[in-house]
């Protein structure tokens, strides 16, 4: 989960990632999601630790803090980290006043944070450190704002967009839903078409027949790989008899005939690589548009007649993709999906699974170290690296917790 697709810093889950063996870490919390509803055990404590560790780590979000002064990795998106974090926090803690208007001292400690962030006179620097993902990085920030932020110096930077930032022009569909859905939030005027509209065109409603168009694809090919290969074997036993008769040597022709035969076999039943039903960045937009769409599950997605039992059914393949490689960043995201869809994730198969992965990831401080099992950090990490590692993911697990807790408002 992002802001925007520029606040998708560091390595994104690689489709060569494997199952691996879990430790004695992964574990530690893995004490029954399955059949629980949203007040589960297994859920609480996968909520309580993520926030916990959000709670005790807000030094780090905050880029104006002696701590930050070691976060700097040396990534494409380091211009971004700073900026990032906070914003990411921001999210988290306008979705949680929205949800749950309780009085929590978790929730107002990290607003008193995010409102001092918004307050600080270098703040809209690094907002706009990086031109490409400028306009969305403020629009983002004036939606996010906390109360008595109104005349923070980064309302200079917000009046300083044109016309020509807030085009819809050159955008996909994708990029036009994120631009209209912060701009709105922000108060930003724009052209950007309706929701109906941009719903109608979003990938919500195009991928999951992409994705079954690719599947066929794939069966087709390995159905004419399979052919070729009787063909060839063929080919090869005639050519392997007419060696063995001129040779008069049937026995030793033989021995290598049923060696080569063993290796085709072996071959044929070779299954073909584990690939998701979508591309990765594909499955991102998919998460982030449901978000968009649906506010974060406070609305309706509002797709046409019928996409929404077609999105779920992609979501449900992607979230077992997810479970089968430990993906953890994209399976909280998917959990998200089912929820903006309307879905409650406990009450299926694949959202239990993906909750009791996430589970089985998460540390005894209460982290998610990273955005898969193939880039996790370690606990030997020193503080700052691990945080830079582990905080995305985490925010993106305990916000998940949050939705699922409180469901859709009436």
């Amino acid at each position: 989960m992002s802001t925007t697709p520029g606040l998708r810093a560091g390595p994104v889950p690689g489709a060569d990632s494997a199952p691996r063996p879990r430790d004695a870490d992964d574990c530690a919390l893995d004490d029954g999601l399955t059949g629980h509803g949203p007040s589960g055990h297994g859920l609480e404590r996968l909520g309580a630790g993520t926030l916990g560790w959000i709670g005790r780590h807000l030094d780090h979000f905050d880029p104006f803090t002696p701590v930050h002064g070691a976060v700097r990795t040396p990534d494409p998106g380091g211009a971004h980290r700073p900026a990032k974090a906070a914003l990411e926090l921001a999210l988290l803690t306008h979705c949680w006043t929205r949800l749950d208007p309780g009085d929590d001292p978790r929730r107002a400690e990290a607003t008193v944070r995010v409102r001092a962030i918004w307050q600080h006179p270098g703040f809209p620097r690094l907002l706009t450190a990086e031109p490409r993902g400028a306009t969305q990085y403020r629009l983002a920030c004036a939606a996010l704002a906390p109360a008595g932020t109104e005349d923070a110096p980064f309302r200079a930077a917000l009046a300083r967009l044109t016309a020509a930032d807030l085009a819809p022009a050159g955008r996909s569909p994708y990029q036009r839903l994120e631009l209209r859905y912060y701009a709105d939030k922000a108060g930003v005027a724009h052209a950007v078409e309706s929701y109906p509209e941009l719903a109608r065109r979003n990938v919500l409603v195009t991928l999951p027949a992409t994705a079954l168009a690719r599947a066929r694809r794939g069966e087709a090919l390995d159905s004419r790989g399979a052919v070729e290969s009787r063909d060839a074997q063929d080919v090869q036993d005639a050519h392997n008899a007419h060696n063995a008769h001129n040779a008069h040597n049937a026995h030793n022709a033989q021995d290598a005939q049923d060696s080569r035969d063993a290796h085709n076999a072996q071959d044929a039943a070779a299954p073909r690589p584990d690939e998701p039903p979508v591309t990765v960045p594909e499955a991102y937009a998919l998460t982030h548009s449901a978000f968009y769409l649906s506010d974060f599950a406070r609305t309706a997605p509002g797709l046409p007649d019928g996409a929404v039992a077609d999105a779920a059914a992609l979501t449900g393949r992607l979230l077992d993709h997810c479970v089968r490689h430990d993906w953890w960043d994209l399976a909280a995201e998917l959990v998200m999906t089912q929820v903006c869809l309307g879905l409650d994730p406990t009450g299926t198969p694949e959202g239990t699974a993906a909750l009791a992965c996430l589970a089985r990831a998460q540390r005894p401080d209460g982290s998610v170290p990273g955005r898969s099992a193939a880039t996790r950090a370690s606990a030997a990490d020193p503080a700052a690296e691990y945080f830079a590692k582990a905080y995305h993911t985490t925010l993106v697990t305990a916000l998940m917790t949050l939705l699922i807790g409180t469901g859709r408002t009436p």
